[in-house]
């Protein structure tokens, strides 16, 4: 029967459970990570490994420490469930050669997946990524058993006191404090349970959670912080008389904001406001990163502030490099991922959600009444992804087709086409 091929997309290899994502397969990952981490450290390597709460998360945390114990690498294993941004600064802060992460982010219960974080905590880079795939199936060709000369014992490490600590250096909890806004936490049954809320809880901030418990159904739906996601949170916050829901995903590398009013703000605008935010505040003017499909308002605003701006292939590998470089001051995808300056260069949904707290409090306006004011500065842009699923013979097409200028549109000339002719 042949083998599955381990695949990294732009944020990890993913697959269905007990389809692609078996056993074997986690083993045969596993192994050619464990290969890769050898070569450049060979002796004293050592990784960490966690998990979100999905389905037989313990059991995946435990192969993978045995096939790195196997290869003579040191499994520090998290025995909770933890944030993806939270694994990323522990990589850093204990100068491991890595972080393996079995989650599926904000994809439905029946996925599950892995991602793995080089030594300087960023997503994977794809030259890393392809040395891994292809030393999995070297391994697979050898099937052969690892032979370390000293099988390595898992050592057990707490990563959350260490990240809380950081957030507390980034985010004003005094001004969140003094404002005296109250906050709704939702972590949608994920990673991020007891983060954001234990944070604010601790720095005397009212707030209240929902989605509160270990549920690796996700209530039912994908653990994806979006408004139509977030009627609990909601309701709770008018029960509660909340100025602000902050909601992450499965794994608490994307963020979900919620106005007030109920509002829900597209991670466009949240990516907007706060670095509009943060070049008020803590004057960084260093740069701004976004993906391609990420919106223009961040375009009108680097021109407003005279900022450097960096577009980037879709994927968050690459706007953590910058992050790296010290060469923006956030930086941000559509799809509700961003970190900020002297941060982990990976998503980090829980930092989006507190800042936005501080901007509340600081500004002393809504959100709805910041974005407005957004809009008389730089103008108003159009918030949502509009996703079309295109065969690969139209793809094609499409693809030529955008390499020369529209002729027309809609019956009328374009531009373009008028500019050629005059």
């Amino acid at each position: 029967m042949p083998l599955n091929q381990i695949k990294f997309g732009t944020s990890g290899w993913r697959a269905t459970l007990a389809d692609g994502f078996t056993h074997a397969n986690v083993r045969r990952a596993v192994t050619g990570i464990a290969r890769v981490v050898v070569q450049k450290n060979p002796h004293g390597a050592r990784v960490i490994v966690g998990r979100d709460p999905r389905y037989m998360g313990e059991t995946f945390v435990q192969i993978a420490a045995e096939v790195l114990a196997a290869h003579g690498v040191t499994p520090l294993v998290i025995p909770e469930i933890a944030p993806t941004p939270a694994i990323s600064f522990a990589i850093t802060s204990l100068k491991a050669d890595g972080g393996i992460n079995f989650t599926a982010s904000h994809n439905p219960a029946e996925y599950n997946g892995l991602k793995f974080n080089s030594a300087d905590g960023a997503p994977s880079l794809p030259e890393i990524t392809k040395a891994i795939e292809a030393e999995v199936v070297k391994a697979d060709a050898e099937a052969a058993e690892p032979k370390a000369s000293v099988k390595a014992q898992a050592e057990q490490i707490d990563i959350r006191s260490s990240y809380l600590a950081r957030l507390k250096e980034i985010v004003d909890l005094t001004a969140i404090k003094r404002s005296g806004i109250k906050i709704v936490f939702d972590p949608l049954w994920g990673a991020g349970r007891g983060y954001s809320d234990t944070l604010l809880r601790e720095a005397g901030i009212p707030v209240a959670t929902v989605h509160d418990v270990r549920d690796v159904l996700f209530g039912g739906h994908a653990p994806e912080p979006e408004g139509h996601l977030l009627d609990a949170a909601k309701a709770k916050m008018k029960e509660t008389g909340a100025g602000l829901v902050i909601a992450t995903d499965g794994d608490a590398d994307r963020f979900g904001i919620m106005d007030a009013d109920g509002t829900f703000l597209q991670p466009n605008y949240v990516i907007a406001l706060l670095f509009d935010y943060l070049v008020e505040t803590r004057g960084w003017k260093n740069g701004v990163a976004k993906s391609v499909a990420t919106t223009n308002m961040v375009n009108a605003l680097a021109d407003h502030h005279n900022v450097e701006l960096h577009e980037t292939p879709v994927g968050f590998k690459y706007i953590g490099e910058l992050i790296k470089q010290d060469k923006i001051a956030i930086g941000g995808e559509e799809s509700a991922g961003l970190s900020i300056r002297h941060h982990v260069p990976e998503k980090d949904g829980i930092i989006a959600g507190l800042l936005c707290c501080e901007m509340v409090a600081v500004r002393k306006k809504s959100l709805s009444d910041q974005l407005r004011d957004l809009f008389v500065k730089v103008g108003s842009f159009y918030p949502l992804r509009e996703n079309f699923h295109l065969t690969p013979e139209v793809k094609s097409k499409f693809t030529t087709k955008l390499t020369s200028e529209p002729r027309d549109f809609a019956g009328k000339k374009s531009a373009a086409s008028c500019a050629l002719m005059d």
